[in-house]
């Protein structure tokens, strides 16, 4: 993903003005959660509409893909992990957003999955990160999620994580 260089006022304007809908982008995501639950995020530095925040592995689904395969794939892809079973899915949600220098509508369906290192590392994937725009990955705890100044996608993971760790959604892996 890379951001447009348009402040976010004349992108919002452009959306909400123009009589053209955005094109619609499907995207596979993988909330990892390692054996103290925590969970792997990735941070991206963009520019306007989406500005700096962190998100959950994944991203754009091949064309005949469906969401599950999508989902490991970006996964293997963005961490050099092969080795990650995906559970059910926990969530799901469209968002308007920039991706490839154009406006589009991402619909995302979010899967959980377990690695059963703590923090586990990653395997070589720099150059892919670089070419993702990915700048920079860690590990958080529910509770850094819970206070930090940081934008997360999607709002509000921890209390989904906790929601489906206690059966309240999704399918819980341990």
């Amino acid at each position: 993903m890379s951001g447009i260089a348009s402040p976010a006022s004349a992108w919002r304007a452009d959306v909400v003005a123009g009589s053209r809908e955005p094109r619609l982008r499907r995207a596979g995501r993988v909330i990892v959660l390692d054996p103290d639950d925590r969970v792997l995020l990735f941070r991206y530095d963009e520019g306007p509409p989406n500005g700096r925040h962190w998100g959950t592995p994944g991203g754009g689904l091949n064309d005949g893909e469906d969401y599950p395969a999508g989902a490991s794939r970006e996964l293997a892809e963005e961490t050099g992990w092969t080795d990650v079973s995906l559970g059910g899915q926990v969530h799901e949600r469209t968002l308007t957003m920039e991706y490839a220098d154009a406006i589009v509508r991402q619909h995302e369906r979010f899967f959980l999955a377990r690695v059963e290192t703590a923090c586990r590392g990653l395997g070589e994937v720099g150059a892919m990160h670089a070419s993702d725009g990915i700048a920079a990955w860690r590990w958080w705890t529910l509770a850094e999620m819970d206070a930090t100044d940081e934008v997360i996608w999607p709002p509000r993971l921890a209390d989904l994580i906790r929601g489906t760790l206690e059966g309240r959604g999704g399918r819980l892996i341990r």
